[in-house]
């Protein structure tokens, strides 16, 4: 049972590395345009 946390866990930590947002780019609004799936949205 320890172990199935255990690899919950490093599955978990593993993962939430892809959830990791843009760098930057945006306007005095909190905005910027989508390039890569088209659009326009802000992030504050």
């Amino acid at each position: 049972m320890k172990r199935l946390f255990m690899l919950i866990g490093v599955a978990l930590a593993l993962v939430s590395g892809f959830a990791i947002g843009h760098g930057g780019g945006l306007d005095s609004s909190g905005c910027h345009h989508d390039n890569k799936n088209g659009g326009y949205h802000c992030h504050r």
